[in-house]
């Protein structure tokens, strides 16, 4: 029945994704190729002195994405430390220091890592004039990003790659806050609840008193899921019947997470003038989507184990209104993006069951990966795809008329080496250096041996892919946690986005080169192959080693 009910749930989405996939994609590649600008973008551009005709290099590019997220930073971390003194803060204190820095820089990177209660900590003011913008910008952000790669790929000697302030102000007002307007009307009437009450006392069925918290959850779920941010208004995320009350309204919010994603393809297909490549893309995301699902649920689904087996399946954790397959389909939905939503805890999941989300992260995010992230993690793989290619045949390496020389192949190395760098460094020092480890090791991890260690590779795989969720046996409230965990968000977010932009600008001054009979169509299964089999492998070679002494050792014992 579990099997059944997934796969229903799986043909719905892609019966409504390939329905939308045409009108959104095209309609994305029309808003950042617009010649005229709205009214209100015109007076966004005066305010902050742009000109929106002009565009920009790449290191320009590159000074603006870091500039507005300076700024993002230094912004959030003030209002959460004169919370109390701000409206509608609901009698909150300050947030401490650490945990306001790791906030700042969660949100800001599209991470939306929380390591506190957010109704016990945030006020409302915090939680619509901080966290609300920056799933809003952060989101924009990577579509920028993602939408400059492949300016760069469809210009030619231009040595530009496009203004990031109109990219960002475009997606945030043309794509993003419409889409965030219709779907959180949709989630108001599947019973989300929106006001700006603070905490109600209610009498319970038994003669009980119950503190419940109100606050404006729609308009942050609908945006929370549309920008794949993570970040929930309730510290049970997805799980909270306030913020997720029926098995349609879960399904929906799935849908909301992939239509950005998985609909970037198209417009990557429409900017570069050949549909075919962005449908390549497309099937290389489904199909490794649609393979990391399919173990996923047949690790959680066999339940291995004494206690699940007695118990007729892996309940511990699950969402228990909607059943196993929709806990299945949500872990598997927000880990492959850099969505962090939770609606189970998959600290509770099997060992190999958990194994799956956490692979979901370490593959990149790029099935189909976040908002503007995925798309350019994918198309990162096919250069090194079409590179490998290029060895085997002996020829030049060329993508979309594009040549892959040294430069290139140097950036998009480096950009695959980062994630792994982080992930391994941070799990490293937090059991090597002699006071950290006992922080880890006391006062962190709820297991021991194999699964304290996943827990631990599963929080730095979070942070370093801007993910955002947790084993939740994690305690990562910790001095160690909170400032380690905060520079791998820092990080993984911004060095990736400095290589995207400096292969984009190299890709944007070289003219296209002529389609000969060696060059390698990349349009073809045979290349969805490649690219498919080039991100299993680069996965499996950094990274199959720590999953030996984690997860995979402890489905073993």
């Amino acid at each position: 029945m579990e099997w059944l009910l997934l796969v229903l749930s799986v043909a719905t989405l892609v019966v409504v994704l390939g329905v939308l996939y045409q009108p959104v994609g095209d309609y994305m590649a029309w808003v950042f190729r617009a010649r005229r600008d709205a009214l209100l973008e015109r007076g966004v551009y005066r305010v902050i002195g742009v000109d929106p005709r002009a565009e920009q290099t790449w290191q320009a590019y590159l000074r603006s994405v870091l500039l507005f997220a300076l700024v993002g930073v230094l912004l959030l971390y003030l209002l959460q430390r004169v919370q109390q003194w701000l409206p509608l803060s609901l009698g909150l204190p300050a947030v401490p220091e650490g945990i306001a820095f790791n906030t700042a820089v969660s949100f800001v990177t599209n991470t939306n890592w929380q390591a506190y209660s957010p109704e016990l900590t945030l006020g409302h003011a915090v939680q619509l004039a901080g966290l609300t913008v920056q799933n809003f910008v952060s989101a924009a952000t990577g579509i920028a990003v993602a939408i400059a790669l492949v300016r760069g790929f469809a210009y030619r000697r231009t040595g530009t790659i496009g203004n990031f302030w109109v990219d960002l102000v475009r997606a945030s007002f043309r794509i993003l806050l419409p889409m965030a307007v219709i779907s959180a009307i949709v989630l108001l009437a599947g019973g989300v609840i929106q006001n700006l009450g603070g905490f109600a006392e209610v009498t319970t069925v038994s003669g009980g008193v119950q503190t419940l918290p109100g606050g404006p959850v729609a308009s942050q779920e609908a945006i929370k899921e549309l920008g794949t941010n993570g970040g929930g208004f309730f510290n049970a995320n997805a799980s909270h019947p306030f913020e997720n009350p029926s098995g349609w309204t879960s399904l929906f919010q799935v849908l909301l997470i992939l239509v950005i994603p998985f609909s970037l393809p198209r417009t990557f297909g429409r900017m570069v003038g050949d549909d075919r490549q962005g449908l390549a893309i497309l099937a290389a995301m489904g199909t490794l989507y649609v393979l990391s699902m399919t173990a996923l649920a047949a690790f959680e689904f066999a339940g291995n184990g004494t206690a699940p087996q007695l118990a007729g399946a892996a309940m511990e954790g699950k969402e228990a209104r909607f059943g196993l397959s929709q806990s299945v389909l949500y872990a598997g939905t927000t880990t492959l993006t850099s969505t962090g939503s939770v609606n189970s805890m998959h600290d509770s999941y099997t060992a190999l069951g958990g194994m799956m989300p956490m692979i979901n992260m370490l593959l990149g995010e790029i099935a189909p990966g976040g908002v503007g992230a995925g798309l350019y993690g994918m198309l990162i793989i096919a250069v090194i795809a079409v590179f490998i290619a290029g060895l085997l045949v002996g020829r030049t390496p060329e993508y979309l008329g594009k040549k892959i020389g040294p430069r290139e192949m140097k950036l998009a190395s480096l950009y695959i080496l980062v994630m792994p760098l982080l992930v391994l460094t941070g799990v490293a020092l937090g059991f090597a250096i002699p006071g950290v480890r006992d922080s880890v090791i006391g006062e962190s991890i709820a297991g021991t041996g194999p699964h304290g260690l996943s827990e631990v590779v599963y929080a730095f795989a979070s942070a370093a892919n801007n993910n955002g969720s947790a084993f939740a046996g994690l305690t990562a409230s910790t001095p160690w946690l909170t400032a380690a965990l905060g520079v791998a968000m820092l990080l993984g977010r911004f060095v990736p986005i400095v290589l995207v932009l400096a292969l984009a600008g190299s890709l944007a001054a070289q003219d296209r080169v002529p389609t000969t009979a060696g060059t390698l169509p990349t349009h073809r299964p045979l290349f969805v192959g490649l690219v498919v089999g080039t991100a299993v492998l680069v996965t499996a070679l950094v990274f199959f080693p720590v999953l030996t002494l984690g997860p995979l050792a402890e489905g073993l014992m």
